[in-house]
């Protein structure tokens, strides 16, 4: 981690205040993976109960760039759209964090990867496989717009998204 949240926070009030550094609302209760703080470049996914679209992204490679996956899963508390073998590609692959609107499950496997992965819950069903959803479009939940390519900062005082780099 390059800074702690609060950090960047204290040393970007002009832009927090100007919209440029936004923080999430603190709803995500299940804090999981090895990596207890991460950060990077976003991607976006938007799905509904269907995590085809989150597997296809884990499964590329991280190319030696910073990234963090953002799955927009409309909040459902209905199923799972990352579990351990997600999780575990997503630590093959390179990417540093995952932040999931919605549920995860196999939580022992996940907290047994080197990255980090925030959600809503823990759930033990899994989701649909239909293949729908749309990726890199932009995403809100927590009270805050999230939009591909951006940079997002996380640790366990919260998660901050900005428009540029902060590190």
């Amino acid at each position: 981690m390059v800074s702690a949240t609060t950090d960047l926070c204290d040393g970007n009030e002009g832009k927090l205040a100007a919209g440029e550094v936004r923080v999430l609302a603190p709803v995500f209760l299940k804090d999981v993976g090895g990596a207890r703080s991460f950060w990077g470049k976003v991607v976006t996914v938007q799905v509904f109960e269907d995590n085809v679209k989150v597997r296809e992204l884990l499964e590329k490679e991280d190319d030696g760039k910073q990234k963090v996956l953002v799955v927009d899963g409309g909040g459902s508390l209905r199923c799972a759209l990352l579990g351990g073998n997600l999780a575990a590609l997503a630590e093959k692959n390179g990417w540093s964090g995952i932040i999931v609107n919605g549920c995860v499950r196999d939580v022992g496997e996940i907290n047994g990867c080197n990255v980090g992965v925030r959600a809503l819950a823990a759930h033990p069903r899994k989701s649909n496989k239909r293949g729908h959803g749309q990726v890199n479009v932009p995403v809100s939940f927590a009270g805050v717009r999230i939009c591909p390519g951006e940079w997002c900062y996380a640790d366990a005082d919260g998660i901050i998204v900005s428009a540029t780099p902060l590190h």
